[in-house]
């Protein structure tokens, strides 16, 4: 890898008239993140120009977001996803639970960082004047990243975990949704997953077909996303996708997130889980669903 080499690559295919989009999908889908920002860091120092400003210039749509987040350290991705999904009339419900509810403690921690010292307020001050209710205290539990990462399981204090939802849910008149909140945004996935099957003996129904039947909205869709989290990461993603997709018109924001936040970190998984779910392989539902330069990029994160 030679960031010199790829650096003038780029400024070949954006040069003099018209842009060699296969140039720049070519070269920018071979590196990784931090590949990526080195050649931005030499793009400036040996061409004297800024990289994202000249992409921002030539590209445009869909595919110059996809080609821009790739550029974006990991991090600042999720930063700037967060607050477009805040900023402006209407909030992005989907995009604030997708990232909280699946990021791990330390890359939260990471995201609070950057976001203050991005926006001068913190994450947790624009979920509250965003959102509201119940919804917003599980989002802002989620926020601080303080799960238990641990791997150990008390089996008696699971089966207590499983009383209490069945008790805070399918057992009484309305619902105590701090009790889902307390225990499934707080404990270790190893313990959670066993409170889960305790939960079907309990309740004789799947926790996930509980919390649909006692919530609704954001909340449902907020606490549903921790459990697909904390069960299989990859469906939970592979299921964002297949949505983003199905259907009458597309789901750019969520497709494009997806595609760029996972591609070095579970695509190959998130593949596997799309194609066992649906029977169709991910990359053929992006062929079918997008089209020119803006697939392209896509299928090449998606690779196979």
């Amino acid at each position: 890898f030679s960031a010199e080499q790829e650096a003038q690559a780029l400024r070949k295919a954006m040069k003099g008239f018209g842009t060699d989009e296969d140039a720049i999908i070519e070269t920018l889908t071979k590196l990784n993140v931090s590949q990526r920002q080195q050649v931005l860091i030499t793009y400036k120092s040996s061409i004297g120009r800024d990289l994202i400003d000249d992409l921002k210039s030539e590209l445009s749509g869909n595919f110059e977001r996809v080609i821009i987040g790739m550029m974006t350290p990991t991090t600042m991705y999720d930063v700037h996803e967060l607050r477009r999904a805040m900023k402006g009339a209407g909030t992005d419900e989907g995009c604030l639970i997708e990232i909280l509810a699946s990021r791990t403690n330390e890359e939260i921690r990471r995201i609070n960082e950057n976001y203050k010292l991005q926006y001068g307020r913190t994450l947790e001050e624009d979920i509250v004047s965003d959102t509201s209710s119940m919804f917003r205290r599980v989002l802002v539990s989620l926020a601080t990243g303080n799960r238990d990462e641990g791997t150990y399981v008390d089996d008696a204090l699971a089966q207590q975990d499983a009383q209490c939802l069945y008790e805070a849910g399918e057992q009484k008149w309305g619902t105590d949704e701090v009790q889902f909140m307390a225990i499934l945004c707080t404990r270790n996935r190893y313990h959670l997953l066993r409170v889960f099957d305790a939960y079907r003996g309990i309740a004789n129904k799947d926790i996930t077909d509980s919390i649909k039947s006692e919530m609704s909205g954001d909340l449902e869709d907020a606490l549903l996303a921790v459990v697909k989290c904390m069960r299989n990461k990859p469906a939970y993603f592979a299921e964002r996708l297949y949505k983003s997709m199905k259907g009458l018109g597309t789901d750019d924001n969520t497709l494009i997130r997806v595609m760029v936040s996972r591609s070095e970190i579970d695509m190959l998984d998130i593949r596997r889980e799309f194609l066992t779910m649906y029977g169709k392989s991910l990359y053929s539902f992006i062929k079918g669903d997008c089209s020119g330069d803006y697939r392209k990029v896509l299928l090449r994160l998606c690779g196979g």
